[in-house]
Parts: structure tokens; C-alpha cells; sequence
């Protein structure tokens, strides 16, 4: 029998297989409550959860949430300093860190965070008042990415940045109109990739902060990517060019 979850219980829901495995390998997370269908435990090699139907996930999860019958009850991850993670970062080779400028969409910012995490960055920086928080919907998006990866909240783009060049990082940000684009940049090392919300692109303020702008070779025919595609295109470049240097 299972118990079904109050709304006065702490924590929050993730779900899907990969955003469920990963938070249960994930030291730093705090584990409540972990339950699946009699269908997908049949698969489970694991103890610890407890059975549940299938129509009592949909109805605890978000409405049309893929959660492959299985979820897991967890407390948000712990915050960190970005300062911190500027300290340990590499003098040598790839240093790379994405700044997201207003991106709210929480689909976007966990495929980023997937993408930030295949090709190696050191996190992902949201604002605080207008990221998406940590949710399910993100966590299903990143596929497991959100417990690999640094998700850093911060209350000031424009000092968050100022903060990173003093640690000797470049500031980047990809605009559509840039002359350069991020290839002909040369740029190498530490970087802070910076991109903005999807129509809006960078603020005033933040692109007066960036050290240069570039822009991706897009076709003309097509006025821009989706801000996650943009992310992982430039992401795959900076890595790219850090091993042609070498």
C-alpha cells in the first residue's frame, strides 16, 4: 500500500528514469520518498521504494509529465559559491562557465545544463529572480545533468560577471548581430559563455559587460536557434577549438 503524498510533506518530486537514477547516485542530494509502478519495479535493481499505481504519479506529478513510471521525493540541492568554483578552476585548458541572461524556460535551461555537462563546464549560473527554480520539468530535461553539474543561482548578472573576469575570465556573449563570429574569436581557456532569452537576447547591461560579442554561421534564412541548441553548438566549439590549440 502506498502512502500517498501531502502537500505539507517537504521536498520536491523528480521524475523519469535518468533524473531519478542520477539523484539517487548523488551523494549530495537528501532522499525522502522514492515509489514506481508495479511495471517499472519489475526492472528495478534496487530496495528502498515503495509501489504505486500509475494514475496516482500522473496525478501527483505535473499534468503531462513523461515520468516513465517512476519519481523520487528530494530536497533541493544544497547551494554553492560561485566564487568557489571560479577558485578551482584551471588555469590550463578549458575553463568554460554558461551565464543564461533571463532564460526562464525550464526545458531550455535542463538541456543546457545537459549539454554544459557533456562538454565538460564548470556550471550553469541562472539570476535569481528570473530563472526557473529547481523542478522536475528541469530535471526531466537535463536527464540527470542537474546532479553532475552546478545549477548556481545569483542576485546580480552584471556583478556575477564583473566577479568572473576577476578570476580571468573572457565574458562572451553570443549575439546575432556580432561581426565575429565565436570560431574567428580564437577565444580559449577561461570563458563565461553568456546567452540571452530567446527573441530578447543579451540586456543592456549585460552585453556592456561582455568582453566581446560573436555570433554562430547560421543561415540568413533562419532569424535564430532555440536558446539550448545555440548553448550546445557554442559549447561544442570552445571545447573543439581548446583541442585544434593543442
Amino acid at each position: 500500500m502506498s502512502r500517498a503524498p501531502s502537500s505539507r510533506l517537504p521536498g520536491l518530486w523528480l521524475y523519469g528514469t535518468h533524473a531519478v537514477t542520477a539523484a539517487l547516485e548523488n551523494p549530495a542530494r537528501t532522499i525522502h520518498q522514492l515509489v514506481m509502478t508495479a511495471e517499472t519495479a519489475k526492472t528495478w535493481k534496487g530496495a528502498g521504494f515503495e509501489t504505486v499505481e500509475r494514475k496516482d504519479l500522473d496525478r501527483w506529478l505535473p499534468a503531462g509529465a513523461v515520468h516513465q513510471g517512476i519519481a523520487v521525493r528530494v530536497e533541493p540541492l544544497p547551494a554553492l559559491e560561485l566564487e568557489m568554483l571560479a577558485r578551482t578552476a584551471p588555469e590550463t585548458g578549458p575553463a568554460l562557465m554558461v551565464m543564461l541572461d533571463q532564460v526562464t524556460d525550464p526545458r531550455n535551461v535542463g538541456a543546457i545544463l545537459r549539454s554544459a555537462a557533456a562538454f565538460g563546464a564548470l556550471a550553469v549560473i541562472v539570476p535569481d529572480r528570473h530563472g526557473p527554480e529547481e523542478t522536475g520539468t528541469l530535471a526531466k530535461a537535463a536527464s540527470g545533468a542537474l546532479e553532475r553539474i552546478p545549477l548556481v543561482r545569483v542576485t546580480n548578472v552584471a556583478r556575477t560577471l564583473e566577479t568572473l573576469t576577476k578570476f580571468g575570465f573572457w565574458v562572451v556573449g553570443l549575439a546575432g548581430e556580432a561581426s565575429l563570429t565565436l570560431a574567428e574569436s580564437g577565444l580559449s581557456g577561461k570563458v563565461v559563455l553568456t546567452l540571452g532569452a530567446e527573441g530578447e537576447g543579451l540586456r543592456r547591461l549585460t552585453r556592456e559587460h561582455c568582453d566581446v560579442l560573436v555570433r554562430l554561421p547560421t543561415s540568413e534564412a533562419m532569424e535564430s536557434l532555440n536558446v539550448s541548441n545555440a548553448a550546445a553548438i557554442a559549447l561544442y566549439e570552445m571545447v573543439r577549438t581548446e583541442r585544434v590549440a593543442k
